[in-house]
C-alpha cells in the first residue's frame, strides 16, 4: 500500500498530463493556434504581391508563418490557464494536498505544457511552410525547406512559442490570477518592448533585445536583422527568462499559503 501511494516524478507527470488533456481549453487553444498559422500561411501566400512596397523586405520564414504572431497569444494564454486557472477553480488545493512538497507539481506542469506546445507548434510550422510556399513559387519569397537555415528557423519558431508559453505559465503561478497574468503578459511582454524601443537612448535599445519577446522573434527568422541577437544567444536568453520565472514561482509556492 505504501508503495502504491509513493509520490514519484513520473506519477506527478502522469497526473499533470491527464489534467492538461482533460481540459476543454487545452484542445480549443491548440486547435485555434494550429488553424491560425495554417490559415494565415495560405492567405499570405495567395495575397502576396511581388511588386508591392514590402516585397523583399520581410523575412521569408516569418512571412510564411505570419500566423504565429496570433497563435503566440493563444499559447501564452493557455500557459496562464495551466497554473492560474487551477487557483481560480480551487483545484490547486487538491493538487498540492496530493504532493505536499508542492514544487514537483509546478515542474510537472511546466514540463508537460512545454513538451506539448513545442510538439504541436513544430508540426504546425512544418505543415504551414509548404502550404504557403505552394502559392509563393516563382516569387522572391520562394524558398525550399532544404535551403540553409530554414529547418533551424522553423524549429526556432516552435521553441519560441513553447518557451514563451512556459514563461506565462510561470507568470500565472506567480500572480495566481488569470486576468492579472494576462494583463501582465500584454503590458510587460508585448507592449513594454515597443515603448522602450521608441526611447532615444542607445543603452535602452541595446537592452530591449534581451527581453523575452525580442529573443523569441530572433529565433523565428531565417536572416538575422541588424541589432538582433543570433539564434543561439536568443535561445539562451529566452531560456534564462523562463528559468528565472519558474524559480521565482517555485519559491513563492513553497513559502506562501494556497
Amino acid at each position: 500500500m505504501t508503495s502504491a501511494l509513493h509520490i514519484t516524478a513520473p506519477r506527478v507527470l502522469r497526473s499533470e498530463w491527464s489534467k492538461f488533456f482533460s481540459l476543454r481549453s487545452t484542445w480549443i487553444a491548440l486547435a485555434a493556434a494550429t488553424v491560425l498559422v495554417l490559415a494565415m500561411g495560405a492567405i499570405t501566400g495567395i495575397s502576396y504581391d511581388p511588386g508591392g512596397e514590402d516585397a523583399g523586405r520581410v523575412d521569408p520564414v516569418r512571412f510564411t508563418l505570419l500566423g504565429t504572431q496570433f497563435s503566440q497569444i493563444v499559447i501564452a494564454v493557455l500557459g496562464i490557464l495551466v497554473t492560474a486557472g487551477e487557483y481560480s477553480t480551487g483545484m490547486i488545493r487538491s493538487s498540492l494536498a496530493a504532493v505536499p512538497r508542492r514544487t514537483p507539481v509546478l515542474w510537472a506542469k511546466a514540463a508537460v505544457f512545454t513538451a506539448v506546445a513545442f510538439a504541436a507548434t513544430l508540426a504546425t510550422a512544418f505543415a504551414a511552410f509548404p502550404l504557403a510556399q505552394a502559392f509563393l513559387d516563382g516569387t522572391d519569397m520562394s524558398i525550399s525547406i532544404s535551403d540553409p537555415g530554414v529547418v533551424r528557423a522553423l524549429t526556432g519558431t516552435a521553441a519560441a512559442l513553447a518557451l514563451t508559453g512556459a514563461f506565462t505559465l510561470a507568470l500565472g503561478a506567480l500572480l495566481r490570477s488569470v486576468p492579472g497574468a494576462i494583463g501582465a503578459y500584454i503590458g510587460c511582454v508585448l507592449i513594454l518592448p515597443q515603448v522602450l524601443g521608441m526611447l532615444p537612448f542607445d543603452a535602452v535599445k541595446d537592452a530591449v533585445k534581451y527581453l523575452p519577446l525580442e529573443a523569441a522573434d530572433a529565433l523565428s527568422t531565417l536572416h538575422r536583422a541588424e541589432g538582433v541577437l543570433a539564434p543561439g544567444p536568443a535561445l539562451l536568453v529566452l531560456g534564462a527568462w523562463v528559468t528565472a520565472a519558474l524559480v521565482a514561482a517555485a519559491l513563492l509556492l513553497r513559502r506562501r499559503d494556497v
